[in-house]
């Protein structure tokens, strides 16, 4: 059983065996209780308390109610539930949160997170770290003082975790982006809203993502498919965005200056940066400013001999789009604009490649391939390569160009997962 340092120490055994005795409920299931808290005096002491006595197995509920609470919460107990009773009925508030730290951390295995909101911690909302089959349901996240430098990174954020699921979670206000999973393997985004973050969904780093049936609605940049270098896990792949919304993403960007999501203009839809056979289909696009769609090199110096800098084997086919492109926003506008003009087309590619790509042909597996309706606008800025030249020569909006079509990656299916 796991326990605090300093619980058993003298005095302390009764007033926690006194506490278990008020939370516990057996359930009957052999092996299997039930950790009940209640709001009121000492809230977050007992929480704090039912997540270290939690056994594999067990449920931690939390008692419809409000908490304020000003210590952050963690769990490290495989096979645990905790769960509310309601995004609007059980609200752990973080608004006097004395730490820097998250609301909630959990480094432990098949865990299921729901059912509860998490308003205002000073740092990251929901973490996940190392963790297998981590399922966030029904969740709500948000900074209730709207967008802001000084909120939090991350609403929901698994990262170096595999078997994913992030089903029915609202975030709101996060600094860097609402949703993001990093340096992680075989994740499930969907039915999901993510507003008024700066980016709205982000994969970055990981391998297998399916984001899907997902609303990304008044953030800077609605969702983004990101490979950075000088971190652990390299070459991110194979991640399906398909079936969302991605509307009026119209924030002016809130990120902290010098974090890499400072520099996504106000106003793009998708962004897709440095990763590998992505695949964008199947979703509306419109009221985004700068771009809906925007295929893009990593644009700043590094020196991490792994990384490829470079986006390989995207495709964008079957989507529909409406307005955009109608106010072009920051410094990757201005690049847009004085290449293309204005209003942007609906999907960009600055058409950066690799040197030596420059002087052959691309793989086929490597290409950009774009099936969109007639109408669709395009253009390819053809910068050739950020270490050659500012750009190669006059831009193509000749979208047929880049017909073609390249094999879908198989479905995500989560161990844990019963469909959706």
């Amino acid at each position: 059983m796991a326990h605090s340092p300093g619980l058993w120490q003298a005095g302390s055994f009764r007033r926690a065996a006194a506490s278990l005795a008020a939370l516990v409920v057996f359930t009957g299931i052999a092996g299997a209780a039930e950790h009940r808290v209640e709001p009121g005096e000492g809230a977050n002491e007992r929480l704090i308390e039912a997540l270290i006595l939690a056994e594999p197995g067990d449920t931690v509920t939390i008692a419809a109610g409000r908490y304020e609470l000003t210590d952050g919460l963690s769990l490290d107990v495989d096979e645990v539930t905790v769960r509310g009773e309601g995004t609007d009925r059980t609200v752990l508030s973080f608004k006097g949160q004395t730490g820097a730290g998250e609301g909630l951390l959990v480094t432990s295995d098949k865990v299921v997170l729901a059912d509860f909101a998490v308003e205002d911690t000073k740092g990251d909302g929901i973490k996940s770290k190392g963790s297998d089959q981590i399922t966030f349901r029904n969740l709500r996240v948000e900074w209730t003082r709207g967008p802001h430098e000084e909120n939090g990174a991350y609403g929901v954020y698994p990262v170096s975790s595999k078997n994913v699921l992030i089903d029915g979670v609202t975030v709101r206000g996060a600094a860097d982006a609402g949703i993001y999973v990093g340096q992680s393997e075989d994740i499930v985004v969907r039915n999901s809203v993510a507003e008024y973050n700066v980016a709205g969904i982000e994969i970055e780093n990981s391998y297998r993502a399916d984001v899907y049936g997902n609303r990304a609605a008044h953030n800077t940049g609605g969702i983004l498919v990101f490979d950075l270098p000088d971190l652990p896990v390299q070459g991110g792949h194979d991640i399906r965005v398909f079936d969302n919304e991605i509307v009026d993403n119209d924030t002016p960007n809130f990120a902290p200056k010098g974090n890499i999501v400072a520099i996504v203009p106000k106003g793009m839809g998708v962004m897709v940066m440095a990763n590998r056979n992505v695949h964008v289909f199947n979703n509306r696009f419109d009221g985004n400013g700068t771009a809906h769609v925007l295929i893009a090199a990593y644009p700043n110096e590094y020196d991490d001999d792994s990384y490829m800098f470079v986006p390989r084997g995207v495709y964008i086919h079957g989507n529909e789009y409406g307005e955009g492109g109608f106010e072009p926003d920051g410094e990757v506008g201005k690049i847009i604009t004085d290449v293309i003009g204005e209003p942007v087309p609906d999907i960009v590619w600055d058409g950066v490649t690799r040197i030596p790509e420059y002087f052959s042909w691309v793989s086929a597996e490597n290409r950009i391939y774009i099936e969109e309706d007639e109408g669709t606008s395009f253009a390819n800025l053809k910068m050739i390569s950020q270490m050659l030249l500012p750009w190669g020569w006059w831009p193509s909006t000749d979208i047929a160009a880049h017909a073609g079509s390249l094999p879908e990656p198989a479905p995500v299916q989560l161990p844990q997962d019963g469909g959706a």
